[in-house]
Order: C-alpha cells, then structure tokens, then sequence
C-alpha cells in the first residue's frame, strides 16, 4: 500500500467547498468530490484513509485518491471539475439538425404519403447538408427533439389546449 500525501486546506478552501455543499447548486459529482477533500483534510487534525472516505461517501477508494492527487497536483478547481473528455464533432450540428427538421416538415417527394428517415438521410446529402450519414443517426437525433412528422396529432401544443 502506498503512502498518502497528507492534504491540507486553507480556511478559504474548506469555507468554499462547505458553502458549495450547502447550497446544493453545484453537481452531484462536483458535491462528492468536495466532501473528498473535506473528509481527506488534516488542517483540523484528523486523519482518514482513503478507504474510510470511500466507504463514507459510498464512491471507490480510487475516486478518492485521484481527487486529492488532483488537488495536491492541480488545486483546487482542477480536483472538482472533469477536464472535457475528447472525442470525435458529431456529425449532425444544432443547425444541420435544424434543417432536417425543416425538411421532415415540409411536403414529401413525389410518390411518398410522409417522410422515412432513409429519405431524409438521402435529402440531406442530396442538398449538401452531409457528405454521408447513417440513416439511424438521423433517426436518433429526431428521437432527442422529439420530431415525429408522419405523426397526425399536434406535438407538444396539444396538452395548451382546453378540454371540451
């Protein structure tokens, strides 16, 4: 077992991460990562292991210590929020998705009652919106906003209106 590098927090610090716990504002993660270093602090002259921590805050023994590494490596900020992860630009943007919708809204092509999704994903890069796309990546990102155009009900306006 490794030996642990003791954390001490200025009175600032722990008035900080008390207040940020108090006002419930902040995330769970960033609320479990604050009682991390609350918990791991020596300033008040106690001494916990990471493993009573873990079993306390009901989180693994490593989120522990990589929280306080952090802090003792990074500061403060560093150990209570994730760095953005890194990852591939999604295909469809806010405003390509904008236009699908568009689309799907409008008149379907000649010889179709309504709108497929293979034929939207065919739209949209016969228009130039993609260059190829799979058709259920369309179909995921009308799911989110909740697009369903072949549909004859009205969408969310329906529960504004008064019962008769």
């Amino acid at each position: 077992m490794s030996k642990q590098i003791p954390l001490y927090l200025t009175p600032e610090q722990r008035s900080e991460l008390e207040t940020g716990i108090k006002s419930g504002d902040a995330p769970a993660r960033v609320q479990t990562r604050a009682r991390i270093l609350l918990l791991t602090d020596r300033s008040q002259g106690q001494f916990r292991t990471d493993k009573e921590v873990a079993e306390v805050l009901l989180c693994s023994a490593a989120t522990v210590v990589n929280v306080r590494h952090r802090f003792l490596s990074e500061g403060l900020h560093a150990a209570l929020v994730e760095k953005p992860r890194p990852g591939r630009a999604p295909k469809i943007t806010g405003d390509i998705e904008a236009q699908i919708t568009v689309i799907a809204y409008s008149d379907p092509p000649e010889g179709h009652t309504r709108w497929t999704v293979r034929l939207l994903r065919s739209r949209a890069i016969e228009v130039g919106l993609l260059d190829s796309i799979d058709h259920t990546t369309i179909w995921e990102r009308l799911k989110k906003t909740r697009s369903n155009p072949g549909k004859s009900k009205p969408g969310a306006s329906a529960h504004l209106r008064p019962a008769m």
